[in-house]
């Protein structure tokens, strides 16, 4: 439930998967149930399509409802060109729904691009963030961690790095229940003076804030899997490159397990008594269980997916979103700022 007591309501871009609205439909439908009455979806798209795809009769009784919306975002469109010319596109209604508090929070697996500029432009820029970032949970050795930002700024200034740092923060205590969360900053090395310019600027300012941050200092890419940091800051071109990566793990895994277990009869056996732990293994590796990418730093709560998604992935983005409104996740950043606005005052 949220605050109030009342359902937590996600708004859901049903046009936005690259498998069209049945995938995203089948997703929310699993979401509904896994969450019973704490949550209510509005699906948003082309409604005869988001309807032809409900027959579904686990879909009865559930509390989804429809909410037309005459015009699609594609893949390859231009983001501000699509916010300027398709106001009323999928994405641009979740918005408008969150805006005029219809919902409490956005999902869409659409053109990131897009997701982002909307927010940013419909839902408005939180103070005291100069930039927002879409934070990622990629498992570890030791359980989860956030990496931020994985794809909405190329480049960065020292500033923007300290306050994607207290966004993470936030994000692990309120969203994924991690008390004390350890934060540091992507480098090619552990001493301070590694890295550009740009690096070690964030470095100091990170450092002057070490104990209200939980600053642990630089942590290199073979860090990050073995689990030494809860939160990782990076610009968004270098987080994207690490997203894919992880991503990419379980499937590849999958398939050269499969490749050695038939180059033998042996091999064979063996597995199917290790296939128990494996598919566990498989499944922590697994992007579609973590949920989707959740924007920080605009107004309201925006959750990203990938456009191939499958309806397990939108289930758990969902559900992600949920759980951020319930954990307070846009007030307790709000309440932040005012440390991110003393840093920027002092020249990050």
């Amino acid at each position: 439930m949220g605050s109030d007591g009342r359902r937590v309501r996600i708004a859901v871009d049903a046009m936005g998967s690259d498998s069209g609205p049945e995938v995203v439909v089948r997703g929310a439908i699993s979401a509904a149930q896994a969450a019973g009455d704490e949550l209510s979806v509005t699906l948003v798209g082309e409604e005869g399509a988001i309807w032809q795809a409900l027959t579904d009769s686990r879909a009865r009784d559930l509390p989804i409802f429809v909410s037309h919306a005459r015009q699609q975002v594609e893949m390859g469109e231009k983001a501000q060109r699509a916010f300027r010319r398709k106001r009323d596109s999928s994405i641009a209604v979740c918005a408008a729904l969150v805006r005029e508090g219809a919902a409490d929070a956005l999902v869409s697996a659409g053109n990131t691009a897009a997701v982002v500029t909307t927010a940013l432009l419909s839902l408005g820029r939180m103070r005291g963030i100069a930039r927002p970032a879409i934070a990622s949970v990629i498992p570890t050795s030791r359980g989860r961690c956030v990496i931020l930002d994985v794809g909405a700024n190329a480049d960065c200034k020292p500033i923007h790095l300290y306050q994607f740092a207290q966004l993470g923060r936030i994000y692990a205590e309120r969203a994924l229940g991690i008390s004390a969360p350890r934060v540091g900053l992507l480098n090619i090395g552990e001493e301070p003076t590694k890295g550009n310019a740009v690096t070690q600027a964030a470095y100091r300012l990170l450092d002057a804030d070490r104990e209200a941050l939980g600053f642990i200092g630089n942590v290199e890419g073979r860090d990050i899997f073995a689990g030494r940091a809860d939160v990782v800051v990076c610009d968004g071109f270098t987080g994207n490159v690490i997203l894919k990566l992880a991503e990419s793990l379980a499937s590849v895994a999958r398939r050269v397990f499969r490749e050695e277990v038939r180059r033998s009869p042996f091999y064979s056996l063996g597995a199917l008594l290790v296939r128990p732990a494996f598919t566990g293994v498989a499944s922590r590796l697994n992007y579609e269980e973590h949920g989707g990418a959740l924007l920080l730093g605009t107004r309201g709560v925006s959750v990203i997916g990938h456009g191939q998604s499958s309806s397990r992935a939108i289930r758990n983005a969902i559900l992600v979103a949920a759980r951020s409104v319930r954990g307070g996740l846009e007030a307790a950043v709000l309440e932040a700022m005012g440390a991110g606005e003393a840093a920027a005052a002092t020249g990050g």
